[in-house]
C-alpha cells in the first residue's frame, strides 16, 4: 500500500457511487480528501473498467417521477447539491419516466470531475486496513478480502452477503425490428416513438421460452465466491429480492415472469393495437443508441446458455451480445448493531460507513448516503454536530432504517414509501395521491430543516429549486 499523504483531512475508501459523492461533498467544503480506489490494479470480477462510479448492473437510476420513491430521493439530492445526480442528467439517455445514463460517459465524467478537483488526491491502491483519523468507508459490495477482515475485526460481527446479478447487453443492429417495436408504458418517454424496444411473446412462444429457461445450465455460485474459502465467514447464501435472476423468478410459477418483468401492461403493439401475452423490454444503454440492455434479465446462466435461451425472445433470434449477464457477491454489514443515523460507527465517531455496504440498496440510495457521509464528515471536521435528517425525508428514512431495524432480521433496503412515517388520514385517496402527499411532505420538511440550519453547512453551492410538482399519473 502507498504511504498515507502527510497532509489530508479525510480519507475515503472506495471510488464507487457513494465514495465519489462523499469525496466531492467534503472537498467542496474545503477538506483535503484522499480517495483510495483499488481498480484497475485489483479486479473485482464484476467491474469492467477502472473508472470511478462505474455502474455494474443496470444503467437506470430508477424513476424520475416526483411521486415515486426513487424520484423523491432524486429531488432531495438535487436540493442538497449532488454531483452524481447532476452528471447523470448531463449524460442521460431516453428511458421513459426513468433517469438512465450512458454508463461509460457517466463514469468518465465523474472521474474527470473527481480527478480535477484541487482538494482531492486519488490514489489507485488497495486500502487493506481501516485508516486512523477521519475516514469514510465506501468500499461497496465487492470489498477486498483484506479490508473485509479488518471490518470484521473492528465490528466483531460476521459479514452478511447476498448474491446480486447483472443483465446482458445486445447490439441494436442485431435486433429484428420487423418483430420488435418501439414504445414506452402508457406512452411516457422522451421520444415520441417510445424509449424502449419491446419484444412481444405469444402464449406459445412464452411457454417454450420458459421451459428452456428453467432447464438451462447455471454457473455454480461457489465459482464466484472463492474468497469465502479463504477465511471470511460469509453468512447466508441468498439473493436480494430487488435484483433476482430471471431464472429464479421463473421458478415461482408459470406466470411469474408474465406478471413481473415481462408484464405487457401499458404496451400496445402499434401494428396491431393490442398487447402481447408477455413482453421483454430493452433499454438504451449508451448515448449513441447502439447498445440495449434486457430490462429485468439479471441472470446466472452459463454464457452459452444465455445466447441459446435469450435468442428465443422474439426479435432477438440473431442477437449479438456485447456483454453477458453474471453474478457477484454483495457484502453488507449489520448496520443496526453498528451505525447511527448519521452513518457514524457507534464505537468510533470519526469513522463513517456509506453506500451499499451499509445495506442501502439502489444506485440513488448509494449516492444519497455518500452525500450525507461527506457532509457529516465535513461538519465533524469543523467541530459541528453531524446531521440526522428528518425521518419524513426519504434519505432520512433510509438512514433511520439501517440504524434502527432489528439486527437479527436486517436486510438491504431500497427507497420506498413504506419506510416513511404514516400520513394523516386521507379518506379515499388513491395510491398515487398518497405517494404525492408523501413527496410533498418530505420536500417541505427538508426545506424547513435546512432553513433551521441557517447558512448551509459551509457549502459553496447555490440553492437548487425544489421540484414538488410534476407527479406521474
Amino acid at each position: 500500500m502507498a504511504p498515507l499523504p502527510k497532509k489530508h483531512d479525510l480519507i475515503v475508501v472506495g471510488g464507487g457511487l457513494a465514495g465519489s459523492e462523499a469525496a466531492w461533498q467534503a472537498a467542496e467544503r474545503g477538506l483535503r480528501v484522499t480517495l483510495y480506489e483499488m481498480r484497475p490494479k485489483m479486479h473485482t470480477g464484476a467491474h469492467v473498467s477502472g473508472s470511478l462510479a462505474e455502474l455494474i448492473c443496470s444503467n437506470s437510476l430508477g424513476s424520475n417521477l416526483a411521486d415515486r420513491a426513487s424520484g423523491l430521493l432524486k429531488n432531495e439530492l438535487r436540493r442538497l447539491g449532488s454531483l452524481l445526480i447532476q452528471v447523470a442528467e448531463e449524460t442521460a439517455v431516453p428511458a421513459g419516466g426513468a433517469l438512465a445514463v450512458d454508463r461509460e460517459r457517466f463514469s468518465s465524467e465523474v472521474s474527470r470531475r473527481i480527478e480535477g478537483h484541487p482538494n482531492i488526491l486519488l490514489i489507485r491502491e488497495e486500502m487493506p486496513e481501516i485508516p486512523d483519523g477521519l475516514c469514510i468507508l465506501a468500499s461497496g459490495p465487492l470489498t477486498s478480502l483484506k479490508l473485509s477482515r479488518a471490518i470484521a475485526k473492528l465490528s466483531g460481527e460476521d459479514h452478511l452477503y447476498f448474491y446480486d446479478a447483472i443483465s446482458p447487453i445486445v447490439n441494436l443492429d442485431s435486433i429484428d425490428m420487423q418483430i420488435a417495436y418501439h414504445g414506452s408504458r402508457y406512452g411516457r418517454g422522451m421520444d415520441e416513438k417510445g424509449d424502449y424496444i419491446n419484444c412481444p411473446f405469444t402464449k406459445e412462444e412464452y411457454e417454450a421460452f420458459l421451459a428452456a429457461l428453467l432447464t438451462a445450465e447455471r454457473i455454480e455460485l461457489r465459482e464466484f465466491e472463492t474468497e469465502v474459502k479463504e477465511g471470511v465467514r460469509a453468512g447466508m447464501d441468498k439473493f436480494f429480492e430487488g435484483c433476482l435472476p430471471i431464472e429464479i423468478i421463473a421458478e415461482r410459477g408459470p406466470r411469474a415472469l408474465a406478471f413481473g418483468p415481462l408484464r405487457p401492461v401499458g404496451l400496445n403493439d402499434p401494428r396491431t393495437g393490442e398487447h402481447a401475452y408477455a413482453v421483454v423490454q430493452l433499454r438504451q444503454d449508451n448515448l449513441v443508441g447502439t447498445l440495449y440492455n434486457l430490462v429485468g434479465f439479471q441472470t446466472n446462466l452459463k454464457f452459452a446458455e444465455q445466447k441459446r435461451v435469450f435468442r428465443m425472445i422474439p426479435g432477438l433470434g440473431n442477437a449479438h451480445f456485447e456483454r453477458f449477464g453474471q453474478m457477484h457477491r454483495n457484502t453488507f454489514i449489520n448496520s443496526p448493531a453498528l451505525l447511527s443515523s448519521t452513518l457514524q460507527f457507534r464505537n468510533r465517531s470519526d469513522l463513517f460507513f456509506t453506500g451499499q455496504i451499509t445495506g442501502v440498496e439502489g444506485y440513488v440510495g448509494n449516492i444519497a448516503t455518500g452525500l450525507l457521509a461527506g457532509l457529516n464528515a465535513a461538519r465533524l471536521h469543523y467541530g459541528q454536530m453531524p446531521l440526522t435528517l428528518p425521518p419524513t425525508t426519504m434519505l432520512g428514512a433510509l438512514c433511520h432504517y439501517i440504524a434502527h431495524a432489528k439486527a437479527e432480521e436486517f436486510q438491504p433496503m431500497k427507497a420506498n414509501f413504506g419506510i416513511l412515517p404514516k400520513l394523516p388520514r386521507m379518506g379515499r385517496a388513491g395510491r398515487r395521491q398518497r405517494a404525492g402527499a408523501f413527496a410533498e411532505r418530505s420536500l417541505r420538511e427538508l426545506e424547513e430543516f435546512l432553513e433551521r440550519l441557517g447558512p448551509f453547512s459551509l457549502s459553496t453551492r447555490a440553492r437548487v429549486p425544489l421540484q414538488i410538482t410534476g407527479a406521474g399519473h
